[in-house]
């Protein structure tokens, strides 16, 4: 029950995000409940594919579609308000990451993969959304720069795996990933921990 309550909150807190992105890139009310929609189920819809479990999450639940929609043109009307509640929305946004990555890893599971399947079956459910959501605004996806987010899901995967793998009670295993990750996302966004990067400006022959 816990873990589909911080779901319900972290598909809004992703919609919300999404739907300011499209505002930014000036986009109409139905741009924005696309954007804001695909931020917070894009990520469960991939995975989904990938398994081929079906129907997919959104279909089965179309509550989703309610809330993340209702987020979405909310957002649009109360968005100049919003700014102040940033350090907020980084905060659910982590603790949506490491939920949607030990959900994403519970349906890998029951889908009896392989274990470095069901670790990024996680990372998938975790990143995906913010990808498809930088990708339809024509933009370098945050994930795949030098922000620690994709690493956080793959660290929180692993450990939910490794804790299950060893016995520890599935309660204890998801309260245990989700707060090991979204204290990791915590200080990675403190510290201002990145990946190094890598740059082409001594690279020649491939203009």
């Amino acid at each position: 029950m816990l873990l589909y309550t911080i779901y319900l909150v972290a598909i809004v807190a992703e919609a919300m995000s999404g739907a300011i992105m499209g505002m930014r890139r000036g986009m109409d009310l139905f741009g924005i409940c696309m954007i804001g929609t695909v931020t917070a189920l894009g990520g469960g819809t991939v995975r989904d594919v990938l398994l081929g479990h079906y129907p997919l999450g959104w279909i089965a639940h179309p509550e989703y579609l309610l809330f993340t929609i209702g987020a979405a043109v909310v957002t649009a009307f109360v968005a100049r308000y919003l700014h102040h509640l940033r350090a907020i929305f980084l905060l659910v946004d982590g603790l949506g990451l490491v939920a949607f990555c030990v959900i994403g890893c519970d349906i890998a599971m029951s889908a009896k993969m392989h274990p470095a399947i069901v670790v990024l079956a996680g990372m998938i459910t975790g990143v995906f959304g913010g990808l498809l959501r930088d990708i339809l605004c024509n933009q370098i996806p945050l994930v795949l720069q030098r922000e620690v987010y994709a690493t956080v899901a793959l660290f929180t995967g692993a450990l939910y795996v490794g804790l299950l793998h060893f016995k520890v009670d599935s309660s204890v295993a998801q309260l245990a990933s989700i707060g090991a990750g979204f204290l990791f996302r915590f200080l990675a966004l403190h510290f201002e921990w990145r990946l190094p990067n890598f740059n082409g400006d001594r690279i020649r022959g491939f203009e």
